[in-house]
């Protein structure tokens, strides 16, 4: 069984609107919309968490490079695109 929640929030008139002009042409309800919308939202965040999680884990392992040598391989790279 799916537990739910109610949750509130304040929106300014121009996006409520614009929520309304969405779900009036796709037939569905603010309550669709907006869970939509909060799960998108809160999957990307998550998404962003682990990127950064990630990073941080990279760094406290040594996997790392100087600034000086990532601009270097990227210069190198360049060149040989621009050489095709």
């Amino acid at each position: 069984m799916t537990k739910h929640s109610v949750i509130s929030a304040r929106i300014d008139a121009e996006t409520l609107e614009l929520v309304d002009k969405i779900v009036a042409e796709q037939g569905r309800s603010r309550a669709w919309f907006v869970a939509q919308a909060v799960r998108h939202v809160a999957e990307q965040e998550a998404r962003f968490a682990a990127f950064v999680q990630e990073g941080r884990d990279d760094i406290a392992a040594g996997r790392t490079k100087e600034h000086a040598e990532v601009l270097a391989m990227m210069d190198s790279m360049i060149a040989k695109h621009e050489a095709r």
